[in-house]
């Protein structure tokens, strides 16, 4: 039995925290996963997690463990990067966490190509509105929009995305359109809750920047629902511009204060220090800088 075959498993048991999940991750059964995790902590002479018939959690050992065996995972993968690269062909898997509305439209386009032209490369996506752990999930990369709150990752700018506000057009026939952005205190605002202070927009007026307290009906975590909301009539939004495009080219939506924007959001691809890129993950990284660098398919601005 491998001791690779077995490490592998044993970090993908830790970052699912299930031998079940651990095991499809890889690709082996069930069973093949408890019996390598078994042989390596026979071999170690030590527990490495602890089992309950619902959860699976990493001992002190464990954790110790984990840390050690993860650089070494990577510098292997790194080897067989290299040889690979001389190849001239990609292979082997790459995990990749980003927020769920974004990845599921957005990093899905810029990812179909890589794959079309890499097509021994299979990429795992993770979708959530948290912030996953990257080391301890078994992470390889993690695309975060605005400032980095981990200072500790490396960070690669894939583009800044334009925060605009936008009403229906019907609403404004309602309620009357804004004149200046200290108006927007009087309307019904939609709420991205996911952002630093949703509750405070922002604008730049020559030079100074203006903040406007402003409430609502309605919050979401997800960007897509406050746009959603706003194109049913229901308020007026402020989200990046890549989720009311559509709505802004189909006339359900129009943009206001586009002379006073905020700074926009960038947005980032990140990894651990620690991390020895393959040349699969440098290959995607930097697909994904040219992707969205060079417009996204108009994603990003008018």
């Amino acid at each position: 039995m491998d001791t690779l075959d077995c490490m592998r498993t044993f970090v993908a048991v830790a970052a699912q925290h299930s031998f079940t999940a651990g095991a499809r991750q890889i690709g082996i059964s069930t069973k093949l996963a408890s019996k390598y995790v078994a042989r390596l902590e026979e071999r170690l002479g030590a527990q490495l997690f602890h089992r309950t018939t619902r959860s699976v959690t990493l001992t002190d050992t464990g954790q110790a463990y984990l840390e050690r065996c993860l650089p070494l995972l990577d510098q292997i993968d790194e080897m067989e990067g290299v040889i690979q690269e001389r190849q001239s062909e990609l292979a082997g898997g790459i995990r990749i966490t980003a927020p769920t509305g974004f990845g599921s439209r957005e990093l899905v386009q810029a990812v179909t190509p890589f794959q079309q032209a890499h097509p021994k490369v299979q990429i795992e996506m993770l979708l959530s509105d948290y912030h996953a752990p990257i080391v301890e999930e078994g992470i390889d990369l993690a695309v975060r929009f605005g400032k980095l709150q981990d200072s500790t990752l490396v960070a690669r700018k894939l583009c800044d995305m334009r925060l605009v506000v936008a009403a229906a057009p019907d609403y404004l026939q309602r309620n009357g359109e804004p004149g200046h952005p200290k108006a927007l205190a009087t309307h019904n605002c939609l709420l991205l809750q996911s952002s630093a202070q949703p509750d405070i927009w922002r604008f730049r007026e020559a030079g100074e920047v203006t903040s406007v307290a402003v409430n609502g009906s309605f919050r979401a975590n997800s960007p897509r629902a406050v746009a959603h909301m706003a194109a049913g009539g229901q308020g007026i939004a402020r989200c990046p511009y890549y989720t009311v495009k559509p709505f802004v080219e189909s006339g359900q939506l129009q943009l206001l204060f586009a002379e006073c924007e905020d700074a926009p959001l960038p947005l980032y691809v990140v990894y651990p220090p620690s991390r020895h890129l393959t040349a699969r993950i440098r290959a995607l990284i930097e697909h994904l800088a040219t992707w969205f660098q060079s417009g996204g398919q108009n994603l990003w601005a008018p």
